[in-house]
């Protein structure tokens, strides 16, 4: 079977754009003949990624008590510890969702995708891309106080929304038009176990990953692309923690795409920060990577070390991977540097000179 996705760059999701239609034409325009899909950018509230579904999703839910407002003094975090703290009502054994704030959002998006379509901002063929947080990432930043007994109840009613979620998706956007990612930072903190509220150890940490995704993962159509993203987030800075290597994540991604009940389109790895670039013992776990017909994309694109480091790293990495594409190491809403759009060119320049 061939690969269906062989592009070069993947656009994770956020970008530094101040809206859907600013982040459909900078990517379709610099970079839309090599990725496989483009993304809203995750602009405004949601340029703060599951911080949205806290104050959105979370904390409005009749079920769901407020321990510790938000510490900010703006409201919007600066780090893991400054978020409200949430948990169960007393006497509350299951839960529900009604709708996930964040689909009005994306139906929104894809009518906007079209219609730039229909006006050839965006070539004919590209795809339209959501990006769904694991239910663990909504979860776990602000569940702190009682997180094995609300995971219980909560959890459940997460992965329930993102089942029901996907189906609206699907039953607006046509297969042929979507590529559906799901985005797994907290989860991946879970696993390398650097996370002091989480319970259950290890066994705990990999069931709240390896268990949703068993069961999400097959719920998408083999119609539509489907990609994974595993990263150590962003919150307040990348990485939130820097592994000695890269054998979780390629742990995770082995299963993930022997669990997928599909076809896995891509895979998106985050990769080091810049010391450990030519760090051959950081990627030599590549090696053991087991994805076949999949796509895979290292996070090795830094702004901080541009050309020289993408070589630097692709050429280490290179070593235990024959073939891969590259992409930023993470969504980089947050970090959009002094000028935006210029972050953005240079993003695209520097990725277009590893591939001359």
């Amino acid at each position: 079977m061939t690969a269906r996705v062989d592009s070069e760059l993947l656009l994770v999701g956020s970008l530094p754009t101040s809206s859907a239609e600013e982040a459909f034409r900078a990517g379709a325009g610099l970079v839309g003949d090599l990725v496989p899909s483009l993304p809203d950018g995750e602009s405004g509230p949601l340029g703060a990624w599951v911080a949205f579904d806290r104050t959105q999703l979370l904390e409005p839910h009749p079920d769901v008590e407020v321990l510790v407002p938000s510490a900010s003094p703006t409201g919007r975090a600066r780090h893991a510890y400054e978020t409200a703290r949430l948990t169960v009502r007393p006497g509350v054994e299951t839960l529900r969702f009604d709708r996930w704030p964040r689909v009005p959002v994306m139906l929104e998006s894809y009518a906007l995708f079209r219609r730039l379509r229909d006006e050839g901002v965006i070539p004919p063929g590209q795809r339209f891309q959501v990006n769904f947080p694991g239910p663990s990432s909504v979860f776990t930043g602000a569940f702190k106080d009682h997180y094995a007994r609300d995971w219980d109840i909560v959890g459940p009613a997460l992965e329930d929304l993102t089942l029901r979620s996907l189906d609206e998706v699907l039953a607006a956007i046509p297969a042929q038009d979507l590529a559906v990612q799901f985005d797994l930072a907290y989860e991946v903190l879970d696993n390398e176990q650097v996370l002091g509220w989480t319970e259950g150890g290890v066994e705990g940490a990999w069931d709240r990953f390896a268990g949703p995704w068993s069961r999400l993962a097959p719920h998408v159509p083999e119609d539509v692309l489907l990609g994974l993203h595993l990263c150590y987030g962003t919150f307040p800075e990348w990485p939130m923690f820097e592994a000695r290597d890269m054998g979780l994540l390629v742990h995770m991604a082995n299963h993930a795409a022997a669990h997928s009940g599909r076809v896995l389109d891509w895979l998106h790895l985050a990769g080091p920060r810049y010391l450990r670039s030519e760090d051959e013992a950081f990627f030599a776990p590549l090696a053991g990577l087991h994805a076949p017909h999949t796509r895979v994309f290292l996070g090795i694109v830094l702004p901080l070390d541009g050309e020289d480091g993408l070589r630097r790293r692709h050429r280490t990495a290179s070593r235990y991977l024959a073939d891969f594409g590259v992409a930023m190491y993470c969504g980089f809403g947050r970090q959009p540097g002094q000028d935006p759009a210029e972050t953005l060119r240079e993003h695209a320049g520097v990725v277009r000179a590893l591939l001359r």
